[in-house]
């Protein structure tokens, strides 16, 4: 089988690659800029980007299946320009490429952050409706490229859309802000919480799943990938008792909402991402907690572990590549 694979310098990217090696697929990855441990794994590299559409036709020749992983994240506004032009004219180039390419099946990574949240206490599934206004830039352009991957299913391509939730776990060389906050919280150097929190998934179960996709998912069909919902400070007291580690206070959100601007100076300054803006803040209070996974269960054989095994595992891992001592 020929696997191409947009996005594989990320974490979920560069799991599935290790999981495709393992099962004999001979696999070409789209490269722009970061190639993470790609160069260790004998994978055929084509440069390019979402943009130069000859690059993308170059990439999809030959492919039995697509990943499309590729994305711009973005919890503040800033840059929303290629914010869309990489999560929503991307996802249009690369479909067309695959449908120019005769690619049998295309798997979609979009977010649950795609779907219409309105409360904490709403139940999601694949039948909410898509974001619709642009106030949030990430969560709107995940929406809009959905669309684009529906479009593309009308005029014959064999596409599955994938809706993970906070995807953390081993594998994570390129430091992922969720990864980054993870380490925050085990070494002691995350400054507070705020109430609110996620649900959180292993990277090797969604990596799992969406190798399920390629002859089980359903053209045209969405699949919630979630797993279990932990509060900041639920996460921080699990973490705690791998590590020893104190757990941070809780600040009222509305003080933290007036940290936010000092928060983003220092993350100017240092040249990194803040962990809490005023986006990442409405996330983390709205979040929901009921997230079902039961499309995805019964269809792709998805099949979430439990939440502590994964921080076991992703500490661990981080002590091997001597992230932490």
């Amino acid at each position: 089988m020929k696997v191409a694979v947009t996005g594989a310098s990320g974490h979920i990217g560069s799991c599935l690659v290790q999981e495709l090696k393992k099962r004999g697929a001979a696999i070409r990855v789209l490269v722009h800029n970061f190639r993470s441990d790609l160069d260790k794994l004998d994978v055929e590299v084509i440069q390019g980007n979402l943009l130069e559409p000859e690059s993308l036709i170059t990439f999809c020749k030959g492919a039995d299946v697509v990943f499309h992983l590729a994305a711009q994240i973005a919890i503040e506004n800033r840059f929303s320009g290629v914010v869309y032009e990489t999560n929503v004219t991307g996802t249009r180039n690369m479909l067309e490429a695959a449908i120019h390419e005769g690619v049998r099946k295309f798997i979609h990574f979009s977010s649950i952050h795609a779907f219409q949240i309105g409360s904490p206490g709403q139940m999601i599934n694949e039948g909410t409706s898509l974001v619709e206004t642009n106030k949030t830039i990430y969560e709107f352009t995940k929406a809009e490229g959905e669309r684009e991957v529906r479009k593309a299913v009308k005029e014959g391509l064999d596409a599955v859309i994938l809706n993970p939730t906070a995807v953390i776990g081993p594998f994570d060389y390129r430091g992922s802000l969720l990864g980054q906050a993870l380490l925050k919280i085990y070494q002691n150097k995350l400054p507070f919480l705020v109430s609110g929190g996620y649900n959180w998934v292993d990277v090797r179960d969604v990596v799992s799943a969406s190798m399920n996709a390629i002859e089980s998912g359903r053209k045209g069909e969405n699949y919630i990938l979630s797993g279990e919902f932990l509060s900041l400070q639920e996460l921080s007291a699990m973490i705690s008792k791998l590590s020893g580690c104190k757990i941070p206070g809780n600040v009222p959100v509305s003080l933290a909402r007036i940290a936010c601007p000092f928060i983003q100076f220092y993350s100017s300054v240092t040249k990194t991402q803040p962990l809490y803006t005023s986006q990442s803040l409405d996330i983390l209070v709205n979040s929901p907690v009921n997230i079902s996974n039961a499309k995805a269960k019964k269809e792709l054989r998805y099949d979430p572990r439990p939440l502590e095994q994964t921080l076991r595992d992703t500490f661990d891992w981080y002590k091997q590549k001597n992230f932490i001592n």
